[in-house]
C-alpha cells in the first residue's frame, strides 16, 4: 500500500492540476481591483544569480526544465505588462508560469527566452463594481479556496489538487470534486483581465466579460476552456455564477459544503483474475453512466478509481468523497462501492473518514518534482469490454511489474452536463468520465525509454479502434486540454485522421481561431499545441 500511496500523491500533484516597458491603460480597460501601493518588484533573475535554479526548475514535471535568459518575476499587471513588452522588444520567445503544473515543456521548452513567473500575484478580493470575485493567477487552488471560504463561505468548483496554480487552471475549464453538484470553474468565470500584444506590437491590457454587448466578449468565451499560452496573459479572473442576482458576496458563487465524507476502497492484485477486473471496471463505468445526469442525487460524489501495474499490492485504489456527512453521505458511499463490488468476488478493505470542508479542500500534499507523462481521454460511456481486456493484460503483465504505471477513471458530468457545448470554449459537454494514463519514473537515475514506450502503447492499443486516439464517437470524446500530450500532434502515433486541435475542441476550433487573429496577430503567445490563426 506504500506503492499506491506514493504514486497517488505524485499523480495528484501532476494530474488534477495544470497551464500561460509601463503601459498607460485606458479607462475603459483600467482594472477594478488595483494593486496594493507596496507592490514589489519586478525582479529580473538571470543565470549566475542563486534564485535562477529555483525559478527555472520550479515546474512539476522533472522531464523537463528550462534555461531562459531572463526570469522576471512580477507581482502586478503592470508589471507582466512590460515583462511582455520586453520580450516583444528583444524578440524574446517568451512563456508564462503561474503554478508549474504543465504537462508538456510549454514553459520549459529550449526555446523559451523570457520567463514570466506570477507566483506573487496571489490576491483575492471581492469587486463590488462588477458583482465578482477577482483572483490573481499566481495563487495556489487551495489559497482561493481558503480566502472565498473563510470571507464569504463560498467555493469554486475547480480541482481537487491544491498545490496546483490558478493561472493555467482555469483557462483549461477548470474541473474537480464539486464540479458534478456546481458544472466547471469557466461556468461562473464572469471575465478576464489580459495583457495582449496588437499587430504593431504593443502590449496593454485589455478587459473581457461575458456581457452580451461586451465588445470583447469573443476574447473572455476563448478563456473558458481555450487552454493556455494562446491569447496573452492573465492577470486577473472575475468570478460570478451565471445565475446569481443581488451583491450579497456570500450568494453569488455556489455554497461551500460545511463538511465531506472521504473514503478510499482498495482491490488487491491477489484474487483479481481478468473476470474480476473486468466487473469492477465494468460496474464502474456503469455506474457512472446511470448517475452522471444534470441534477441526480449522486452528484455530490466524486472519486477517482487507480488501476495499477503489479508494482503496486493494490489492483485498483479508490479514492473519492461525498460533499456532506451523516447517514445519508454514509449510504450513498456504501451503496456506490456495493455497486462497484458487486459480482468482483474479491472483498476490497474501505476506508471512511468526516472532515471539515475546507481541510479536505485544501490540504497540501506537494511532493518533489517528478517525472512523468500524461494521456488522456473523455469518456462518454464505459470502456468497452475489449478495452477493459487491454487495461487488464497491460497493467497485469510480468513486463509492466517494474514499472509505476495507471490508469485513472475520474468522475465527470452532472452539472457539467447541463451548460450548451457553445457557451464556454470546452466542447465536451456529455461526458461522464476522464479516463488518464499516467506512468513516472525518478530522472534521471531511471530510463525514461521504456516507461513513455509502455503508457504510449497502452494507449494506442486501448484506442486501435479510433485510430490509436479517442476520437469523438459512440464511446470517447477527444481529450482535455489541460492534459496536453504532443504525441497527439504526431502522425505516427494519431492515425485517425482527426487532428490534435478537434480532440482538444471540436467544431469550436475555427471561433478559437478567429479569437487568436484579432488578439494575437503576431503569435507572440504560442506552443507546441496552441492554436494557430487561420491561413
Amino acid at each position: 500500500m506504500v506503492e499506491v500511496t506514493r504514486r497517488d500523491v505524485l499523480a495528484r500533484t501532476a494530474v488534477l492540476g495544470g497551464a500561460a516597458a509601463a503601459l498607460t491603460v485606458p479607462a475603459s480597460a483600467s482594472p477594478a481591483v488595483a494593486a496594493p501601493p507596496s507592490t514589489p518588484g519586478p525582479v529580473t533573475v538571470g543565470p549566475g544569480d542563486p534564485r535562477y535554479r529555483s525559478l527555472t526548475h520550479r515546474g512539476r514535471n522533472a522531464r523537463f526544465s528550462g534555461s531562459p535568459d531572463l526570469v522576471v518575476v512580477a507581482a502586478s499587471a503592470e508589471q507582466v505588462t512590460a515583462a511582455v513588452q520586453q520580450a516583444v522588444d528583444q524578440g524574446r520567445r517568451l512563456a508564462v508560469r503561474s503554478g508549474g503544473h504543465c504537462f508538456e515543456d510549454f514553459v520549459d521548452g529550449p526555446d523559451v527566452r523570457l520567463l514570466i513567473d506570477l507566483s506573487p500575484m496571489t490576491a483575492v478580493a471581492y469587486d463590488a463594481r462588477r458583482r465578482a470575485f477577482a483572483v490573481e493567477p499566481g495563487g495556489s487552488l487551495g489559497s482561493v479556496y481558503k480566502s472565498l471560504f473563510l470571507g464569504w463561505g463560498v467555493a469554486l468548483p475547480a480541482g481537487a489538487t491544491a498545490e496546483v496554480g490558478v493561472g493555467g487552471h482555469i483557462l483549461g475549464g477548470g474541473y474537480g470534486a464539486l464540479s458534478r453538484r456546481h458544472g466547471l470553474a469557466v461556468d461562473h468565470l464572469y471575465g478576464v483581465e489580459v495583457v495582449v500584444v496588437d499587430a504593431r506590437g504593443k502590449a496593454r491590457r485589455v478587459v473581457a466579460t461575458r456581457e452580451p454587448d461586451d465588445p470583447n466578449r469573443e476574447l473572455w468565451w476563448a478563456h473558458t476552456g481555450g487552454g493556455g499560452g494562446n491569447f496573452g496573459v492573465v492577470t486577473r479572473y472575475w468570478f460570478r455564477s451565471p445565475d446569481a442576482g443581488g451583491s450579497d458576496p456570500s450568494r453569488l458563487l455556489p455554497r461551500a459544503p460545511e463538511a465531506v465524507t472521504g473514503f478510499t476502497v482498495s482491490w488487491p492484485w491477489k484474487g483479481l483474475d481478468r473476470r474480476s477486473f473486468t466487473r469492477l471496471v465494468r460496474n464502474h463505468g456503469e455506474w457512472h453512466e446511470r448517475n452522471s445526469a444534470p441534477g441526480t442525487r449522486s452528484a455530490g460524489l466524486f472519486s477517482v478509481l487507480m488501476l495499477n501495474t503489479r508494482r503496486s499490492e493494490a489492483a485498483a485504489y479508490l479514492s473519492g468523497q461525498v460533499d456532506s456527512t451523516g447517514p445519508d453521505a454514509r449510504r450513498l458511499v456504501d451503496a456506490y462501492v456495493a455497486a462497484l463490488g458487486r459480482g468482483v468476488g474479491v472483498e476490497p478493505v474501505v476506508t471512511r473518514e468526516e472532515l471539515p470542508w475546507l481541510q479536505a479542500a485544501a490540504a497540501v500534499q506537494e511532493s518533489a518534482p517528478a517525472a512523468f507523462k500524461v494521456k488522456a481521454g473523455y469518456l462518454r460511456r464505459r470502456f468497452t469490454d475489449r478495452q477493459i481486456d487491454v487495461l487488464h493484460d497491460r497493467l497485469a503483465a510480468e513486463s509492466a511489474g517494474g514499472l509505476d504505471g495507471t490508469v485513472w477513471l475520474v468522475s465527470y458530468g452532472g452539472r457539467v452536463n447541463a451548460v450548451a457545448p457553445e457557451a464556454t470554449a470546452v466542447a465536451q459537454r456529455d461526458s461522464v468520465l476522464k479516463a488518464l494514463f499516467v506512468t513516472g519514473w525518478k530522472a534521471p537515475r531511471e530510463d525514461a525509454a521504456p516507461r513513455l514506450r509502455w503508457v504510449r502503447d497502452l494507449y494506442r492499443a486501448v484506442y486501435a479502434d479510433s485510430g490509436g486516439v479517442p476520437a469523438p464517437g459512440d464511446v470517447s470524446d477527444g481529450s482535455f486540454v489541460n492534459y496536453p500530450d504532443t504525441d497527439l500532434a504526431d502522425p505516427a502515433l494519431n492515425t485517425s485522421g482527426t487532428p490534435w486541435h478537434a480532440l482538444y475542441y471540436k467544431r469550436h476550433y475555427p471561433r478559437l481561431q478567429r479569437v487568436k487573429a484579432r488578439w494575437d496577430p503576431r503569435e507572440v503567445f504560442r506552443h507546441a499545441l496552441s492554436v494557430r490563426p487561420p491561413r
